[in-house]
């Protein structure tokens, strides 16, 4: 079989302050005509380097190819001009970034941006150009394509953008596809969706594809053969079953090691060391009948989160989960009075923090903090981390001195895993996973006993994902922690959580302990969520039958009218 992409010995460098960083060094693979290929590596090892690089996406300066041979369909890609390039973009070769937030333009209407690429490439009219995108949008599984195609980007939802970047990428049907982290930022059933959605693709026109990502379970499912890359370089390459079954490489290892199982039994937790005098029977939190709903400025709302209720004891982790939009994070900001809730109250050791002023919630936030889900937006760019963390000790006067905030601030990056010199840099010379280390010192700096945990490792790859999982569970024996763990990779959440509640449409529709929940689900949403995980098995993926959920949530089958959670066995509570 004649390979379609050729990739040779490619040296990609970036120059930086009058000094090269080599990004890609020597790497070296083949894409066969209708195959998938899965690049998997941590960030900053090169793959969406090598990516861009295939396509001349890179900026140059500060990039520059080295050296290295790029062929496509037996031409060099490195002999053609940029114009030639802009002809292969889109027809020959389709890309689908990692972001569809900041990949569509907010200016253009959905339908142009589509049209625009049929128009340049395939010498088509306006008006055929629309009837094809318009069978483009369809095709991805956009309902009402002919009133979609003149809504911009902001009207959509994130999983139905991907879905138009896809559109995007198809529309000239190209015989490349890459798809760099296509998944990336979406729950676990959009992903599936996603995901089935390339499969068709790929067996209705014979496209090949290179999948980047970091997701050993997507690659188990999705790809053929897979590359491994490590700082710039490829480490080992095989088929997807020589990769889960026999790797050869430490680092893949190390990778395959990272990943969390279902189906793995959940290691026994240490019980916190609570602080002498707490009761660990009587809940730290109890939330009755919380309700956030959001007016939308037509005589109607939206139910964000509609009359659930729960409780977390001291030294518990309650992990929350559910698809975008299904309310846990809004939840979450609830509880801390973060958004001031629309009815129900939220109950701190029996006090009714939602009747507190707001000079007592004020004192309240020593208590009750919070770590955010994006590690590089909520950190302030203009402080050095130093000030970052030690705002929260200035506001509550936990230090004497400038001496003393210092010492206190080096101890708790320490206490993270940081070094005190670390005190000193700003949040842009940290990687992900120091940033998000960054966040939780931060929320430990005032010496809190309640932390909502807001989606904490989605940005991270899944051995930093391990770190922290690990860190958070360390600091919970330590100092006694109690979490609410908010987060939609269910493999996780089964390892941090001692109980998991399933929220659906702004309602509980189930709550139980971890184990029980994931082995024997009783609510038809918790079965969806719990099916749509890819498997980290290449034998079990490539078997597993997925039907394609729909986007519309009026044709989901789950109705949450009027839910009552009933206890069908001991703590085990069930929407009925």
């Amino acid at each position: 079989m004649n390979p379609i992409l050729k990739v040779k010995d490619l040296h990609v460098s970036f120059t930086m302050r009058e000094e090269d960083f080599d990004a890609v060094r020597g790497v070296s693979f083949e894409v066969n005509q209708g195959e998938t290929l899965g690049i998997v590596g941590e960030s900053g090892s090169g793959k969406s380097v090598t990516a861009r690089s295939i396509m001349r996406l890179l900026p140059s300066p500060p990039s520059y190819m080295k050296e290295g041979v790029i062929e496509f369909q037996g031409e060099n890609l490195n002999l053609k001009t940029e114009k030639e390039m802009e002809s292969i973009r889109g027809k020959g070769i389709g890309m689908i970034f990692q972001d569809p937030m900041t990949s569509l333009n907010p200016t253009k209407t959905i339908g142009n941006q589509i049209c625009e690429s049929i128009m340049k490439h395939m010498n088509a009219s306006k008006a055929e150009a629309k009837k094809e995108t318009i069978e483009l949008l369809k095709m991805v599984g956009i309902k009402n394509s002919e009133d979609r195609y003149t809504q911009y980007p902001h009207e959509f939802s994130g999983g139905m953008r991907q879905r138009v970047m896809i559109a995007i990428a198809l529309a000239c049907k190209p015989s490349l596809l890459i798809a760099d982290e296509p998944t990336t930022a979406l729950d676990v059933t959009i992903q599936a969706q996603i995901l089935d959605l390339m499969k068709t693709i790929q067996r209705r026109f014979g496209t090949s594809i290179i999948l980047i990502t970091h997701d050993l379970g997507v690659v188990a499912e999705m790809c053929d053969r897979v590359v491994v890359m490590k700082k710039g370089e490829v480490v080992e390459t095989g088929t997807t079953l020589e990769i889960f079954e026999s790797p050869k490489h430490p680092y893949t290892n190390k990778l395959l090691n990272a990943l969390p199982r279902l189906d793995e039994k959940k290691k026994e937790k240490r019980v916190s060391r609570l602080p002498e005098g707490i009761d660990g029977s009587i809940p730290l939190i109890q939330v009755n009948s919380l309700k956030q709903y959001f007016d939308n400025g037509k005589k109607s709302q939206t139910k964000a989160v509609d009359d659930i209720s729960f409780f977390i004891r001291p030294g518990e982790t309650l992990g929350l989960v559910g698809e975008s939009g299904s309310g846990k994070s809004t939840t979450g900001r609830a509880v801390l009075r973060l958004d001031e809730p629309t009815d129900g109250e939220v109950l701190y050791r029996g006090m009714a923090i939602n009747r507190f002023s707001s000079k007592e919630m004020k004192s309240m936030r020593r208590h009750m903090q919070m770590i955010f889900q994006d590690p590089y937006s909520s950190l302030n760019p203009r402080f050095k981390v130093l000030d970052i963390i030690g705002q929260a000790l200035d506001i509550h006067r936990m230090s004497k001195n400038k001496t003393e905030r210092k010492k206190r601030v080096e101890d708790l990056l320490m206490m993270v895993g940081l070094e005190p010199e670390h005190a000193m840099r700003y949040p842009h010379e940290f990687s992900g996973g120091q940033r998000q280390r960054i966040g939780i010192a931060r929320a430990l700096a005032v010496e809190p006993d309640f932390i909502v945990c807001d989606e904490p490792l989605s940005a991270l790859d899944v051995s930093i994902q391990t770190q922290i999982v690990k860190l958070l569970e360390d600091l919970q024996y330590e100092l006694g922690l109690t979490y609410l763990f908010i987060a939609h990779d269910l493999s996780m959440v089964k390892h941090i959580s001692d109980r998991v509640a399933v929220m659906y449409a702004g309602k509980i529709v189930e709550l139980a302990e971890s184990e029980e929940l994931y082995n024997n689900p009783l609510h038809p949403y918790t079965k969806s969520l719990l099916s749509a995980i890819p498997i980290p098995d290449p034998r079990a993926g490539a078997n597993k039958h997925r039907p394609l959920k729909k986007e519309n949530e009026a044709e989901r089958k789950f109705n949450v009218e009027n839910t009552v959670l009933v206890e069908v066995t001991e703590g085990h509570w069930v929407a009925k």
